[in-house]
Formats: C-alpha cells, structure tokens, sequence
C-alpha cells in the first residue's frame, strides 16, 4: 500500500483512484461497506482520510476518544486490499476550505479522483457546510462520479464509532468486536516501563495509550502479533490496561505479559487484540497474593484463548 501525506504534486501513478473517503476510525463494518463500494471502480482502491482527526484539530484539550491511531488504521486498510492511502493533514488550510475547494482543488486537481465514496452522513468544507448530497452534485460539475452507502446497522443500531467506544468502555470486547469485524487492537511501539512485571516473575511489554479511548480498566485476555524484529509472529497473552492502583498513581498504558515467550521486544511494535475482560483492576495486601492472581489470570486467559473462536484471529463470524 502505496501513503500519501498530502494532497498536492501527486505522481500521475498515484491518481484516478476509486476512493472512500471518511474518519475511518476503528474501520469498523460500516467503513468496510462504504470500502466495499469503492472496490472494483476506475484505477486503484484508495482511502481519503485526515491525520490528526478533525475532532483533535478542533478540541485538542478534549478527552481522548480515538479507537485507532493512524498507524493501527493503516495497517488494518492494507489488511482490507487499499492500495493507494491518501492521509491528508488536516491544519488550517483544510478547514478552511470550502465545500467547493475541497472538490474542486482537493479532490479532483491534487488527487484526480476518478470515483469517491461517502457514508450517507458524511460532511466537509468549512463549517461542516457540504453534505453527501452536495459532494454528489459538485463531483458531477468537477468530472468525478460519486456515491453515497447507506447507514449499516447491527442489532436493530447504527454501527458508529460511539456504539463501539460504549462497549469498550463496559468491558465488552466480544460486543465491540461485532460491529467492528475484527477484534479491536491497540498499536504501537513497547516502550520502557518501571521493569516491576519482570521483577514479579511476568516481564511485560508496555505500550502508550495516548490518544486513544480508554476501555474498561482490568485485565484482558489478548492476542499479539509481533509486527516488527525477529520475534514477528503470533502470540497468546494477558494484559493489564490501567493505571495500576497497587502502585500508587501513574498514567494509564497497557501491560501485555505474552504467554510462552520469551525475549526482549523494546523499541518494537505490537498489535495487541483485546478478546474478554476478565476482571477489574485491584489492590492487594502483598506481592505473593498479586502474583497468585496474575498466575490466575493467566491459567483463564490460556482458556479462553485455547478456543476456536479466539484462534482464527477475528471475531466468530467474521472474515480477518
């Protein structure tokens, strides 16, 4: 997969694509379908999409919300067969661009889209001013064919990133996983931690969770894919995602304790899956009670993990 980090001076190879363009965050089933639409048109399949999300350019003091961040996002689009991935940056100068402009000099002279798919409550230009309506009749004028894919429900709902954020934040990740397609993965590079789960006997990979929604705090039976380094490959595990209260105050990160393995994963990245929440954080009266229940913890997650379900690598159901 070909990324774009502007939308100006394009190589001629890299335009006339069939694009959805949107957010994209969490890809989940009602991105895919709007992908779905986008494939098989004019040129290569491609993705419009903006970094940082409009909602952190706007708020950035506001909480963190996003399911994915754009490193996770890429490789799940590469993963659905985009070849073309335009990330444009959204500053000044893209929000202050007209329904109009951004048609016009966006899409159709920097990018020379040939085909754009849109989810039917997509808007843009300033002000949120341009509908999917009025992107179908500016495409008509600036030589682009547009089409606009119905809203995709799950049990009687819309499919959105909010639903999904709500069962993530009530430690439902199989729930979330349904209307994702695919369980729902945190990204990113191990970073050095306080070494305390080496200490314990359960040496762990931590990873930042800056900028993301904060699922329910506790411990999670996981899967990990090593993305990077010579230990790349697929792994069962417990994670502790929190802010480990035993331990006095400290900022949230997540804590994978990868099952039968062993060797030193600093400074590489991880993809870890989230499959069930298997209890709260908690306080205890000593180190070797902590440590009986991470034993715990890890003996369930080996179960869990041991079922089919868990082992295709994607929710029951639903194709990676």
């Amino acid at each position: 997969m070909q990324r774009h980090d502007h939308w100006q001076g394009l190589a001629e190879t890299a335009r006339g694509a069939s694009v959805a363009m949107g957010n994209f965050d969490g890809v989940h089933l009602g991105h895919r379908s709007v992908i779905d639409l986008a494939r098989g048109g004019p040129g290569p399949l491609g993705i419009v999409t903006f970094e940082p999300h409009p909602r952190e350019y706007f708020a950035p003091s506001g909480p963190p919300f996003r399911l994915m961040n754009a490193e996770a996002r890429a490789n799940r689009l590469a993963k659905l067969g985009v070849e073309q991935l335009y990330q444009l940056p959204f500053d000044a100068t893209l929000a202050a661009l007209s329904p109009e402009a951004f048609a016009q000099d966006v899409l159709r002279q920097g990018l020379g889209v040939a085909h754009v798919v849109i989810g039917a409550d997509f808007c843009f230009g300033k002000g949120r001013r341009g509908t999917a309506g009025d992107l179908k009749a500016l495409g008509a004028a600036c030589g682009f064919r547009t089409t606009i894919a119905p809203l995709v429900r799950h049990e009687m709902r819309d499919i959105s990133s909010t639903a999904i954020r709500q069962a993530l934040s009530d430690g439902r990740p199989r729930d979330a996983a349904a209307m994702l397609g695919h369980w729902h993965r945190i990204e990113g590079e191990v970073i050095h931690g306080e070494k305390r789960g080496r200490e314990l006997g359960f040496p762990t990979a931590n990873m930042s969770l800056a900028g993301l929604h904060l699922p329910k705090f506790g411990v999670y039976a996981v899967l990990v894919d090593v993305l990077t380094g010579p230990q790349k490959g697929s792994y069962h595990g417990a994670a502790s995602l929190g802010v480990r209260p035993m331990f006095g105050r400290n900022m949230p990160n997540l804590e994978t304790y990868l099952l039968d393995f062993q060797g030193d994963l600093y400074g590489q990245h991880l993809s870890v899956a989230l499959i069930e929440h298997l209890r709260p954080e908690m306080t205890f009266n000593d180190l070797p009670a902590l440590i009986a229940q991470m034993d715990a913890d890890c003996a369930k997650a080996r179960t869990i993990l041991a079922t089919p379900a868990t082992n295709t690598g994607s929710p029951p159901g639903v194709p990676t």
